[in-house]
């Protein structure tokens, strides 16, 4: 290797492949089962997920009080050091400097890798404010930080040129890219990619078409359950095997679209529950567990290839 190629950045993100945003298990009476959580923490990473995200929306973080907040990241820390994977832990809020205290919280820990942030909102600052608040956790908040860009949450929608600014401030790492669809946008995005900046898929029933079209990996809410064939999946595109990935791609396209027949992660925690890997199916309010049909539906779809 010469010294000019030694000293090249690289093109290779921090994050890639497979991350689970895990569920939080619940009892019967709606108290945490920090057990369960760490079973399905060490089922996911031995299942070829490459870390988790802790604290998601999947994790119904918004019910959770600190204390619970608190275990869940312990729980998913210890699974992720025993298995030399990264945890990334979400940190949702519309306040810049409450999220800044947040991330400096988090770093303090020493076992967080980055932090998951939406665009803030419901005050929806627009692509200047969303670019200044970022500016600002990048600078004072000591932990990277992938951007999680999800409209129909947000009430706002981010440009291309936006997203690549974003990518270009120091501790921004990636993207959970969670438009709702495969867009002009997005194939920008993915046609001029920033080096070490990741696109993860966040859109479960169109994750193989996005990694088929350049993106790094997923944070995949589906992957609580089928991990080891999500992950699959996406070493297959990435390696160039089209066909095979293509036709997984659809098996588990079907899968996700059946758990997000009711809000996430309702039929999630009804499937897990009824493979016997949760204590319940209990969500928190404002949520409701989902129907028996949908749990009924889902099922068989999401029971492993043999």
């Amino acid at each position: 290797m010469t010294l000019a190629s030694s000293l090249e950045p690289t093109t290779e993100p921090l994050f890639n492949g497979l991350y689970v945003p895990l569920v939080t298990p619940f009892t019967d009476d709606l108290r945490l089962a920090p057990e369960a959580l760490a079973r399905l923490a060490d089922e996911a990473l031995s299942a070829g997920a490459s870390g988790l995200v802790a604290l998601g929306t999947t994790a119904e973080a918004a019910t959770l009080t600190a204390e619970e907040r608190e275990t869940v990241i312990r729980v998913c820390s210890a699974a992720c050091r025993a298995h030399g994977a990264p945890l990334i832990v979400g940190v949702g809020t519309n306040d810049t400097a409450t999220a800044i205290t947040a991330l400096r919280e988090l770093a303090a820990r020493g076992d967080v890798a980055a932090a998951l942030v939406p665009a803030p909102p419901y005050i929806r600052p627009g692509e200047a404010g969303t670019l200044a608040h970022f500016a600002a956790l990048a600078e004072h908040g000591g932990l990277p930080l992938v951007v999680y860009d999800i409209p129909y949450r947000t009430g706002q929608t981010l440009s291309a040129g936006t997203i690549t600014a974003l990518g270009r401030l120091p501790e921004v790492v990636g993207i959970k890219h969670a438009t709702g669809s495969i867009d002009p946008t997005t194939m920008e995005l993915l046609d001029s990619p920033l080096p070490g900046f990741a696109v993860l898929g966040g859109d479960d029933i169109v994750l193989s078409p996005l990694i088929a079209a350049g993106a790094h990996g997923g944070i995949v809410a589906s992957a609580n359950l089928r991990t080891a064939d999500y992950a699959e999946m996406i070493a297959l595109w990435r390696r160039g095997s089209a066909a095979p990935a293509r036709a997984l791609g659809a098996d588990l396209a079907r899968l996700s679209a059946a758990l997000f027949t009711e809000p996430n992660p309702t039929v999630i925690k009804g499937v897990l529950h009824a493979q016997n890997r949760i204590p319940s199916p209990a969500v928190r309010m404002p949520l409701l567990a989902a129907s028996a049909d949908a749990v009924r539906r889902a099922a068989p779809l999401a029971a492993s290839r043999k």
